[in-house]
């Protein structure tokens, strides 16, 4: 028995305290004297006494026992307290009520593991598409290698379907101690990977893995209205899960080329339009092109630079609603740097009506 205090003393904690509080007051005392956070040569023997009162504590028969009869009536029934750290680990190790708090604090899981089901990994897919394609949409069909369940042992790993077995190295939990002086730390099993079972007559197809790559072939539909940075979602086109798990989903993140003439801004389109002073001045009719063919408009009179006309229903389908957002046509009032004899002529009559409005 490494101590004789009393065990509620010891976790300072009343003698109703719940299992819960009483696990909180360990928690709090382990990590304080811990002998790998604490350097005092007497924290180990601290650590050592308040998981001892922890272990009787949490265990409803040690703990009846003990209120009974105290230490003497628990060294009569075998048990002696911990001799050292690693019989502390063997204690929890094989205690079911105080495991979860073990392993919680020093990251030693003592619970069997077992395959639990893995959803599979997702895929991405980049898509390059025109300007146009973005406005009316694409169907189109990619080719993808991903991981498939295995379907000659059908995703167990072993031959002919065999399931996996208990790990003989860590006997199920997926770690194993690794000893630094007389302190253990766990570490992932190396023999199972820290799934905790082993499959010991390999599937000669997929080598064990429960999945083998394949090439498929999967449509997919890029909708009217996709912009730059658009990621289309396939459910469950992705890898295959492991051990029954879902299967992951594909993506395809969509890249849109610029367009020579327009710009998108949001749903809307914007057309750049250069235009004499004339046409600004007087107003004009003329045709432009839309991303859906080409449109007449009217350029008002006494247009300025950077004007916008807007045609309504010429942009983007709008992805999220219906119908689609409006063309812009922006005007850019050009003055010609080079002039005809005829153009100079008018410019300077121009100048000189100009000169007389003014005075």
């Amino acid at each position: 028995m490494t101590t004789n205090r009393d065990y509620y003393d010891i976790l300072e904690v009343d003698r109703s305290a719940g299992v819960d509080e009483i696990k909180k007051a360990y928690r709090r005392l382990a990590l304080q004297y811990h002998p790998d956070r604490n350097p005092d040569p007497e924290a180990v023997e601290r650590f050592k006494e308040a998981s001892e009162a922890a272990e009787v504590l949490t265990d409803p028969d040690k703990r009846a026992i003990y209120d009974a009869y105290g230490h003497a009536g628990l060294r009569g029934r075998g048990f002696d307290g911990f001799a050292d750290i690693e019989d502390i680990f063997r204690g929890f190790s094989a205690s079911g009520v105080f495991g979860d708090l073990f392993a919680d604090l020093f990251g030693f899981a003592t619970v069997r593991r077992g395959r639990r089901p893995k959803r599979g990994s997702d895929l991405m897919y980049r898509r390059r598409i025109t300007f146009e394609e973005a406005a009316y949409g694409l169907e189109d069909k990619v080719e993808v290698e991903r991981l498939m369940t295995c379907d000659v042992c059908d995703g167990t790993g072993g031959r002919d379907g065999a399931k996996p077995v208990t790990c003989a190295t860590c006997g199920g939990t997926g770690q194993v101690a690794a000893h630094r002086g007389f302190f253990s730390v766990a570490t992932t099993c190396l023999n199972c990977g820290g799934t905790g079972e082993t499959v010991n007559d390999p599937c000669p197809e997929c080598k064990g893995e429960g999945r083998k790559p394949e090439t498929v072939t999967i449509n997919f539909s890029i909708p009217p209205g996709a912009d730059d940075g658009v990621r289309v979602r396939l459910t469950g086109e992705g890898e295959s899960g492991l051990w029954g798990g879902p299967p992951g989903d594909l993506y395809i993140q969509v890249t849109v080329e610029r367009h020579p003439l327009f710009k998108r801004q949001g749903d809307d389109i914007v057309y750049d339009l250069g235009i004499s002073p004339a046409a600004a001045a007087l107003g004009r009719k003329v045709t432009v092109p839309t991303i859906w063919g080409e449109t007449g408009i009217k350029i008002p009179a006494g247009s300025q630079h950077g004007d916008n006309i807007k045609t309504r229903g010429e942009g983007m389908p709008r992805l999220r609603g219906g119908g689609k957002g409006d063309h812009f046509v922006r005007l850019s009032v050009i003055v010609p740097r080079k002039l005809s004899k005829k153009e100079k002529e008018l410019y300077k009559k121009l100048d000189e009506l100009e000169e007389d409005n003014s005075g």
